[in-house]
Parts: C-alpha cells; structure tokens; sequence
C-alpha cells in the first residue's frame, strides 16, 4: 500500500481507549499515534490489568507523540488532516476517498474534537451508524476503511459466495520524451 498514515486522540481521558487505539493502529500499518491534552494516556508497555496483554510491544514498534494542544500537533507537509466526528457537514465513511498520506484524529470519549481541532482539519468524515461508537472502535472502523480502499485486494463479487473480482495488473508505460512527443506533433503541423 503506499503512502502512510497516523492517528490520534484529542483529549483522551481512558489509558484503555488509548492503548486499544494504538494496538489496532500498529496492527493496520499506521507510522505513528497521538493524544493532543492527553489526561492519562501514556505509551511505556507497562500493563494495565492483568487482563490486558499488549503481545505486539506496540510501544517499541511505532512512535508515539503527546501534544499539549492542537496547535501543536506535526501533520507531515503534504498529510491531510482528517478528523472523526459526528457533524451534519461530515463525509460518510463510505463515500470517503482516503488521502494517500493522511492523519485522522477523533474527539475524546463523550465529548467531541475540540473546535481548534476541527479547525485545522481539511476533511471531516462520520461513521453512520444509529449511535457514538466507542473511540477506539470508531478508530479502528476507520483504519480497516483505509486499507480497504487503499489495499490493493480484488474487488467484491456482485453475488455471494462467488469468487473475488481479481485486478488486472498494473502495466508500466514505456520511456518517454516530452521533447520527443512535441517534435512528432509539430511534424505533423
């Protein structure tokens, strides 16, 4: 897949949605994760529970950032950033194009994207569902979203049960010359 993404929370308040969101983050590809004005969010490895087990080591695989505001949040020169949120004015998933170089940040738990965050965001997209999901989840609906499209996988069948719509392979085009292709046409004039 080319290109690279990061994700984050603004304003995380649960070290739970934290470290599932940067698990399934690692486990999808992503460069880096985020909290911008994190209230207990950390990245060391140290456990949680006892019933918790990070098996991956996220915390030595992909590099994570904690930013006091939104201001302060580094999106990469040529990233866009994509926020997550419910707003009447938000892309549904489904029709999102996804930027090959993309950040997507998500509001906190039982609150929203703060509006210096959503300011600063190019796209905002919702995930339709009936209700707010989980923010790890909504994260991670949207990380699989991602690979979906940008993957490369066969499309679809029409029918179930039917093979998968394998596709062609990509073609090379030759050598060309801008100089070349200007002489034959001004040849033909």
């Amino acid at each position: 897949m080319r290109g690279y993404f990061g994700i984050g929370i603004d304003g995380v308040s649960k070290e739970g949605n934290m470290g599932n969101l940067i698990r399934t983050a690692h486990g999808f590809g992503a460069s880096f994760a985020f909290a911008v004005k994190p209230a207990v969010a950390q990245h060391s490895g140290a456990p949680v529970t006892a019933d918790f087990a990070d098996t991956s080591k996220t915390h030595t695989q992909i590099p994570f950032y904690a930013y006091a505001s939104a201001a302060e949040v580094d999106v990469p020169q040529g990233c866009k950033l994509v926020g997550i949120e419910i707003t009447d004015d938000a892309i549904d998933l489904p029709s999102f194009r996804h930027p090959t170089r993309a950040v997507y940040v998500l509001g906190a738990e039982r609150r929203s994207l703060s509006a210096e965050m959503a300011a600063r965001c190019d796209y905002m997209i919702k995930i339709p569902t009936k209700f707010s999901l989980n923010v790890a989840t909504a994260g991670a609906i949207v990380m699989y979203d991602r690979l979906r499209m940008l993957g490369g996988f066969a499309d679809r069948p029409l029918m179930a049960g039917q093979d998968p719509v394998e596709k062609p392979a990509h073609v090379h085009g030759g050598r060309f010359s801008r100089l070349e292709r200007r002489a034959r046409r001004e040849a033909k004039e």
